[in-house]
């Protein structure tokens, strides 16, 4: 690599961290709005005109609290945890495209991070790997509920992370790749794997809010139950930075379902003005958001066996029939078999 492509992959990248770090602040805002208008609330409107400043007085105000660790605890492992959580989510980004290869100074720069072959499945294993930052921050804290919400995100995992990789499956074999670019080709010409796609679309939507621990599967932190779950013992910028790890996966994770399905960067006129691919994708993220924030104003929480019993006997089954309804739709489209019946 020439110094060149190593200053077009450090521009990407820092542009990418601001995006998403000034996405988090903002998402707790947009939140917070969404649910005052569902509630017929005023929401914040003090710091800032319409409360626009908020973001910034809560970061402020987290920054200079005081940092605790509780006596009994395993320091190193309750300071890795919440850096483990913001660390796997921000490396999920970097395989999204968030636009078409555009020109910029004569050279011709790629929005994505890295588009590698395999960037379905660098996504859900980094995905899965966020679980490792709760579970650790449950045992360091030495708190029967930090533990209990940990264990609890680690059981809630594997129920759901199966049904989400199939979901995704499907996806993959109609696009006859596992390169997220490759996919957003396949759905050129408004031709978006939702329509092919539905069942596995509901899918992962439901996974995805098991995925970021929000209502009705915020089980691990379960207030009601458990205080505050695998957090209880936390405090100050770490605290933070467990809330900064789930903002920021709502973003990615909404970000990859825009990709999987809705076409990603794709909308009119995108081939004529390639800067309009990164507003699209952007638009189909934030309808996402909203949806994750209906979600949680309007369903309760599910309870854990509940959860557990949807994961293995409702998704699971269902993402195997949707893969086996690909396969079957993929060799007859390929065969011409309908037609050969006719």
């Amino acid at each position: 690599m020439v110094a060149g492509d190593w200053v077009e992959i450090i521009i990407k990248l820092l542009a990418l961290v601001f995006v998403l770090l000034t996405g988090f602040a903002y998402l707790t805002l947009f939140e917070r709005r969404v649910l005052a208008a569902i509630q017929s609330r005023v929401g914040p409107d003090r710091v800032g005109p319409k409360g626009f400043l908020q973001p910034a007085a809560d970061g402020l105000k987290l920054l200079f609290k005081e940092d605790i660790i509780p006596r009994d605890a395993d320091r190193l492992l309750f300071m890795i945890a919440p850096i483990a959580v913001v660390i796997t989510a921000l490396m999920s980004v970097a395989v999204v495209p968030w636009g078409p290869d555009m020109t910029l100074f004569g050279r011709e720069v790629s929005l994505a991070l890295a588009d590698i072959n395999i960037g379905t499945l660098f996504f859900l294993g980094i995905g899965s790997l966020a679980v490792y930052g709760v579970v650790l921050a449950g045992w360091a804290s030495n708190n029967k509920y930090a533990l209990m919400g940990g264990i609890r995100a680690s059981a809630q995992m594997l129920s759901y992370e199966l049904a989400m990789g199939l979901a995704v499956v499907g996806v993959v074999m109609l696009a006859a790749s596992m390169s997220l670019g490759d996919i957003v080709d396949a759905q050129a010409g408004g031709k978006w794997f939702i329509l092919l796609q539905p069942l596995g679309f509901i899918i992962f939507i439901i996974t995805m809010l098991a995925e970021t621990k929000r209502a009705p599967f915020d089980l691990p932190e379960a207030e009601q139950e458990l205080v505050a779950g695998f957090h209880t013992e936390y405090s100050g910028m770490k605290f933070a930075m467990f809330y900064m790890g789930e903002y920021i996966s709502m973003i990615v994770i909404s970000a990859v379902a825009a990709t999987l399905y809705l076409g990603g960067w794709r909308g009119p006129f995108v081939d004529a003005l390639p800067i309009l691919g990164p507003i699209y994708l952007i638009i189909k993220i934030i309808l996402i958001l909203f949806f994750f924030v209906w979600v949680r104003a309007t369903l309760p929480r599910v309870r854990y066996d509940r959860l557990m019993s949807i994961g293995w006997k409702i998704l699971l089954p269902l993402s195997v029939l949707n893969v086996a309804l690909t396969a079957i739709g993929i060799v007859a489209a390929d065969t011409n078999f309908f037609g050969l019946l006719g």
